[in-house]
This record gives structure tokens, sequence and C-alpha cells, in this order.
């Protein structure tokens, strides 16, 4: 597909490119990890392999790999502890990277035990966020597909096990279960107990993503049938109007994970069918929240390009899901609403393409992810496979 600023696969691939270089991945720059946008850019390395068989973007998402594992599976500089924070000794930890977790990325310490809660300092301070664990879950499961190396997928599995054992809880005031929002570091203590409205379904499309991946390797690998059953338990007991979202983001990923769910729904796990039509009943009302603001009017400045991006990809998803051959649980009157907004997918990516609005703040302040996400609404495949 061509827009006007050229070829998206060519776009594409210089985007990921500039990524590598400006984030220290292959030159001398300070190294700039941050779990998100090195989770999808491993997906966008993927993706730039399968189109171009270009062995230098697989080679690229090993050393991304290698290189997340080393930096946020350490304790920080800054923070007055060291080694894996796993516990774990330096040789078994290589050979667990996941043990401990990883952590977010972000620029300031977290916040100490007895420190007072600030709302918007948060937002800047270390830990771990589940959603973030989920997606280099993903990820690490994408390499193990793309490479066969059993490796990747055991890391994925062992970082559900302690993520789903970390984050997951049974609440004291209504006897369910909720997720944790943001835990520290060590993962002893949450930081933000309020629950990421979309976790659980994130959670889940992910787990059973990696157990469909166990089975069909034959691996020999931790079950992770108990947590499955856990977060589907969680995900059932929602009623459709709880993933309802006004956040652009938090749409597509919403998208996202319909199309993940009915696909492995249609690849055998038949059990995540009754989720499927809430989660697009919830889809097309958020689309319709979404929508009345007109963003797509607003100047550069005011708008969030990583945002908006994410609701480009989920729209894409949504295209893909209508070419499935077999849609279980699908209502196709409300999937072909859903896919009227499909042309705001392409409006998103030609502004955001635009080198004039490149240049807003709001582009630079937040550069690697906006790339990074721009790259995968151009070649979507590595992350939604």
């Amino acid at each position: 597909m061509v827009s006007r600023f050229g070829d998206r696969l060519s776009v594409a691939r210089r985007m990921m490119e500039e990524f590598a270089r400006l984030s220290g991945l292959t030159s001398d720059r300070p190294q700039e990890r941050y779990l998100w946008t090195d989770a999808f850019a491993v997906f966008n390395f993927l993706g730039l392999y399968a189109h171009t068989r270009d062995e230098a973007f697989r080679r690229l998402a090993l050393l991304l790999v290698d290189e997340v594992h080393s930096t946020l599976g350490r304790h920080r500089g800054d923070d007055g502890r060291s080694g894996w924070i796993s516990g774990l000794g330096d040789e078994e930890a290589r050979e667990h990277p996941t043990a401990g977790g990883l952590r977010i990325g972000k620029p300031l310490p977290e916040r100490r035990p007895g420190e007072p809660y600030d709302p918007v300092l948060e937002w800047e301070r270390d830990g771990q966020y589940y959603h973030y664990l989920t997606k280099w879950m993903l990820a690490l499961c994408r390499v193990h597909q793309v490479t066969g190396d059993l490796r990747y997928l055991r890391w994925a599995v062992e970082l559900a096990e302690v993520a789903h054992r970390a984050f997951v809880y049974t609440s004291e005031v209504d006897g369910r279960r909720h997720i944790y929002w943001k835990m520290s570091i060590d993962l002893t203590r949450p930081l933000v107990p309020q629950e990421g409205q979309h976790d659980p379904l994130d959670g889940l499309a992910t787990y059973a993503e990696l157990q469909l991946a166990a089975r069909e390797a034959q691996a020999d690998l931790p079950d992770l049938t108990s947590e499955t059953r856990e977060l589907l338990e969680m995900c059932v007991e929602r009623d459709w109007s709880d993933w309802v979202t006004d956040d652009p983001l938090g749409v597509g990923e919403l998208l996202c994970s319909l199309y993940r769910l009915a696909r492995l729904a249609a690849e055998g796990l038949k059990e995540l069918n009754p989720l499927i039509g809430s989660v697009l009943e919830a889809s097309f009302v958020s689309l319709q929240a979404y929508l009345p603001r007109d963003i797509v009017y607003l100047p550069a400045g005011s708008r969030l390009p990583f945002r908006e991006l994410g609701l480009a990809i989920g729209l894409q998803a949504a295209e893909k899901l209508k070419e499935m051959g077999e849609r279980p649980s699908i209502s196709q009157e409300l999937l072909e609403k859903v896919l009227r907004y499909k042309p705001l997918a392409g409006k998103i990516i030609e502004f955001w393409l635009n080198p004039e609005n490149q240049q807003a703040k709001s582009w630079r302040r937040h550069r690697n992810i906006n790339m990074v996400m721009l790259a995968t609404s151009l070649v979507p495949d590595g992350y939604l496979r």
C-alpha cells in the first residue's frame, strides 16, 4: 500500500532502522529501553523480516530481546540495589531472564515505601506494569514462532507465571479477583492498586496464545491452564459495558483483543467464544464514544500520536477479522458497523506520516514510542500475526 509519503513497507523499514540507531540498539548512543516501545519494536522487526526476508531484521529482533532483558531485567543504577531483579545469580538469571519480571523503563526511580503518592509524578516513576509485561510475553512468543527457538516461549511462560502471581489478587471488599495496575520493581507491593480496564482481557488473550503455541510446539513448559481459567472467569463475569472506553489507544487494544480472541477460538480454544460478542459490542460503542471528539481535525500539538496510532492498528485488526474464514460468535451486522470507521485509520496514519506534524512537541516528546507505533500501523503483521 502506498501513501503520499511513500511505500508503507519502505517507510516502516526506514523508521525502525532510525529507532534502532536513536535508542542505542545499533549505535553507541545510551540505551533507551522502554518495555512497551521495545515490545512493539520486536513485533515490527519480525514483521519486516517476514515481508523482506532480510536477516538483518531478524537479528535486530533478537538483539533487542537481549538488550531488554539485560537492562530492564536488572535494577536501575540509581536504585541502591544491584544485579537481576529476580535475585538470581548472573548465570542462572541469563537462563531465566524474565523470572523476576521486567521494569517499565520510566525515567524516575520507583516510589519508596512510605513516600507520599503523587498521581502526576507516578507516571514518570519506574516499577512494573501488567499490560507491558503481557506485551513482552507476546513479543517473546512471536520470536519463538519465527525462529522455532523454545527458549523464547519458555521465557514468555515464565514471565506469565511470575506476573500472574504478583499482580492478580482476590479483593477483601467484593471477594472477586482483580489485577493491580502497577507493582514495585521487586513485585512485593502495589504502587497503583487500581485495575487497568482491559488488563484481564489482554492477559487472557496472551496466556491463551502462549498455551496454544506450547501445544503446537509439543513443548514441555509450565502449564498456564489455572492462570488462564482465572482470567477467563474474571472476563466472563463482567458486563460488556465494563470494556467501553473513550481512550483511542484503549479502543485500538480492544479491537486487537477482539481479533486475537476470535482467531484463538477459531483455532480450537472454544472456551473463549462467550467473550467475543461482548468485546465486539464494547468495541462498537467505544468507537461511537470516541469519534464525536473529531480529533482528526485538531492540530498536531493537541494530539497524542501513539494513542491515536493504537486506534489505527486496532481498526486494521478488525479488517483482518472480517477476512477470517471462520468467525465464531461474531455478529456480521455489528462487525460491518465497526468497519465503517476503517477510513479513520488511514487519516491518522497519513497525518502522522507528514514530516510537518512530526515537528510538534507531542511527537518529539515521545519520539521513540511514536515512531514505533507508526511503523506498527504501517506493517501490523508482526503484532497481529
